[in-house]
């Protein structure tokens, strides 16, 4: 009897540790010319964190340049056809030929050393599908209380006018509406907008938000949109240095910085 209690305890004991190593998240190194970034994947976006180390065991990430900087908002890279960058090129368009599907959570958001996927915007990709390889680590700013309130109305309006392109562009497209007139078809637009805007609640930054935001930074414009899927855990001063480098017109740093490696330590 005393023998069968103790494998019993033992097994519990087995489940437990098991269940507590599933639950670790794991963690990356992104060594760059202008330092280390250490950072966690968060478990609940599976799809983009596998696809992460997947990449970084490959060492897809090797020797790609941080090719779009700006300055109290993000760095970012992944871009694959940015190896061996030459002086004038602009980057941003490569990738490992496929897709990832949104992982949107609403317990994430933009604040200050998030990573996120980037991807294409929502008038071409309205399921908000992620760049297979392409990532961005927020830098951010500080915001007032009377800012948040400009940030809100931009992210409806932009909402709004995306709604109208793509719906205008789907009824002008659709053999129904072949023999309307314009101010019908302008109508039915406006109706259909309507309807989308109203199906979705507006664009609001909690109070709990705000608080980190004004104390820590962030880019609460992005929230809801993209795919957040790590934060730093180490290194915020590298990011710093990096997103504060001189850049071009075009937002590419004028002295190219690289990722040397990146590597899975957990």
């Amino acid at each position: 009897m005393k023998l069968q209690k103790l494998a019993f305890l033992t097994g519990i004991l087995v489940l437990l540790s098991i269940n507590s190593f599933a639950k670790k998240e794991p963690i990356v190194q992104i060594v760059t010319s202008e330092g280390t970034i250490k950072l966690k994947l968060y478990n609940d976006t599976p799809i983009h964190r596998d696809n992460f180390i997947k990449l970084a065991k490959s060492k897809f990430f090797e020797g790609v340049i941080f090719h779009r900087v700006i300055k109290d908002f993000m760095i970012q890279s992944g871009d694959p056809s940015s190896r061996n960058p030459q002086p004038d090129s602009t980057y941003g368009e490569g990738g490992p030929g496929y897709d990832l599907p949104a992982e949107i959570t609403p317990t994430h958001f933009h604040r200050k050393g998030v990573l996120a996927a980037a991807r294409e915007g929502d008038k071409v990709n309205p399921e908000r599908k992620s760049s297979g390889s392409q990532f961005y680590i927020v830098q951010g700013k500080k915001f007032s209380d009377s800012e948040f309130e400009a940030v809100e109305k931009k992210v409806n309006d932009r909402f709004r006018i995306n709604a109208i392109q793509r719906i205008f562009e789907e009824e002008s497209k659709n053999p129904a509406n072949k023999d309307i007139t314009a101010e019908e078809l302008k109508t039915l637009v406006n109706l259909k907008v309507e309807a989308a805007v109203n199906s979705t609640s507006p664009f609001k930054i909690s109070e709990e938000r705000r608080e980190v935001y004004k104390k820590i930074g962030g880019s609460p414009h992005l929230d809801g949109s993209y795919t957040i899927f790590g934060e730093v855990i180490e290194g915020l001063e590298v990011v710093d240095k990096i997103a504060n480098t001189p850049t071009n017109k075009k937002d590419r740093p004028l002295k190219d910085i690289f990722i040397l490696k990146v590597k899975v330590i957990r």
